[in-house]
């Protein structure tokens, strides 16, 4: 199952401040984190599934550089962030 559309707006709406900011990198984080745990659920299941293990280690990738430019940018709410999606760091 993807992320449905009613599950994005309400991340967007949650991280990005409104359901039309999806380029925030607030909001960013937390759908790669959503889709993150998503292949991770499929994967225990599904443990040859070669593709969705690349792809795993693709958005993970990611969300580490979107993590990189917000430390930058603003400790504070990049702390506030992991601490909210509970990424470990």
């Amino acid at each position: 199952m993807q992320v449905t559309s009613e599950v994005k707006k309400k991340l967007f709406k949650t991280y990005g401040g409104s359901e039309k900011n999806t380029g925030s990198t607030e909001a960013q984080i937390a759908l790669f984190t959503e889709r993150i745990n998503h292949i991770s659920q499929h994967l225990g299941t599904n443990k040859l599934d070669f593709s969705s293990t690349r792809s795993l280690v693709a958005l993970v990738g990611k969300r580490r550089r979107l993590l990189n430019y917000l430390m930058k940018q603003d400790l504070t709410g990049y702390r506030q962030l992991i601490e909210k999606l509970k990424i470990r760091k």
